[in-house]
């Protein structure tokens, strides 16, 4: 079996998103967000369920940091619920929510646990969208705004942030696929949310330069870099689009290389991205890192009548519950490729993990899940191959500490590696969390 081989100071951690553990959705003041909406829509969340209660973090967060402190890990990536500080988006703040960071950073501090918040995980507040959203150029000096506020509260001891999580997701499955809220089908939305969230991370980054607070701060991304089905030139240029489409249009701003021109000739879409003077001067301001979140790896074959030239084809590898490929291989094509992309950046997995049907309740106190651990020593094992070959990789959080709402798939798909019982909020410690409890101590395999 392949040695796992990492440096001394590896950051290992865990990543968890507010809406999906928090709860407490109507409660000490918190506003409506979007997923709120979305998933009162008939049809649109699997069996009409929601983040309104789901693990109770927001009254249980002491237990779940105990968790995390058993657990060994040096850092915890949470997300800050933009409608728990400004109900309404802006303008009015509400110190309750404030309130519950505060305690939330000061038990992670006292656990000897880093705190890393993520400013936007999905949860843009109601009100926001009823304006018309991240389509709209002012949502994203509604998040410049909001930063301000979260680096003011929190940035005495807070000193990793993340301005954005995974905008692809806030973009195209937002409001060009309409399978996450607000549940929207319109190409030309969806282009335009994709400038107004690198504009945001941009502002968010300028009002932390200019906070003069110390600390660093980063973008987490879900990049797609496919690998052609075969070796066949089309196939390999349909590969190309498809990044272009899916990452370039996000990494080539953060670089300072712009929207991917081949792509937007091919498309005609140029004139769908509404950049303004300066705007793309904002968004490549440096970062101090690149967070990156990584499941799976699609292989693209040439097709002349798809949009962008290309078509996901089937794949010969062992699936996860979400029937995403295992493909640890393509984990550590994506490091290569981003390594090249920003040469000498600091890298951190910002997420990583699988989804297997775990059994509703424990047996005899134990939740088996080998399947989970086969998944998490590939992918760690391509992590420790990028760094032998000197890819800058600095940090690993797992995703997820808890079983917890899985955004249009409620609640039945399980990533954590404690066990949440749904109607009890009982956790429970599965193998996989031993195994990473091991590793992090320098025992793993």
């Amino acid at each position: 079996m392949e040695e796992l081989s990492f440096p001394k100071d590896f950051l290992w951690g865990v990543a968890a998103a507010s809406y999906q553990i928090e709860g407490a959705a109507r409660e000490d003041g918190r506003g409506e967000s979007i997923w709120d909406v979305f998933a009162r829509t008939p049809g649109k969340v699997h069996a009409g369920e929601s983040g309104e209660v789901a693990c109770d973090h927001y009254h249980r967060y002491a237990e779940d940091v105990g968790l995390m402190k058993a657990l060994g890990v040096g850092s915890y990536r949470f997300s800050i619920a933009w409608p728990r500080i400004f109900p309404d988006g802006r303008g009015r703040r509400n110190p309750k929510g404030f309130d519950f960071y505060q305690r939330l950073v000061d038990a992670l501090l006292e656990a000897g646990i880093e705190p890393a918040a993520t400013l936007y995980h999905w949860d843009l507040p109601q009100p926001l969208e009823e304006k018309g959203g991240w389509p709209e150029r002012d949502t994203a000096y509604a998040l410049g705004d909001y930063a301000v506020a979260c680096y003011d509260a929190l940035g005495d001891r807070v000193k990793t942030w993340i301005t954005l999580n995974e905008p692809w997701c806030s973009s195209y499955l937002s409001y060009a696929y309409g399978e996450h809220a607000p549940g929207k089908r319109d190409e030309t939305l969806a282009l335009r949310a994709v400038h107004h969230l690198n504009l945001a991370h941009g502002l968010a980054l300028e009002a932390f330069r200019g906070s003069g607070r110390g600390g660093k701060i980063g973008i987490t991304l879900n990049l797609s870099t496919p690998r052609p089905a075969s070796s066949a030139p089309e196939d390999r240029e349909a590969a190309e689009l498809a990044a272009d489409r899916d990452s370039r249009v996000f990494t080539g701003p953060l670089a300072g290389k712009g929207y991917p021109k081949r792509w937007l000739e091919k498309r005609g879409i140029a004139g769908l991205f509404p950049v303004q003077p300066g705007d793309l001067e904002k968004i490549a301001k440096p970062i101090d890192f690149l967070g990156l979140n990584y499941y799976t790896e699609h292989a693209i074959a040439a097709d002349p009548g798809a949009p962008d030239g290309g078509r996901v084809v089937p794949q010969g590898y062992p699936e996860t519950h979400m029937g995403w490929a295992v493909v640890p291989d393509g984990f550590l094509r994506q490091l290569r490729w981003v390594a090249r992309e920003f040469p000498g950046l600091p890298l951190y997995v910002t997420e990583n993990g699988a989804a297997y049907p775990d059994p509703e309740k424990p047996v005899d106190g134990r939740v088996h899940d080998p399947e989970r651990i086969a998944y998490l020593r590939g992918h760690l094992g391509a992590c420790s191959r990028a760094i032998a070959e000197g890819v800058q990789l600095k940090g690993y959080y797992l995703w997820t500490l808890l079983d917890n709402f899985e955004w249009a798939w409620g609640y039945s798909r399980r990533f954590g590696i404690v066990h949440t019982d749904y109607r009890t909020l009982a956790r429970t410690p599965k193998d996989s969390y031993y195994w990473y409890r091991d590793l992090i101590a320098g025992r793993g395999e």
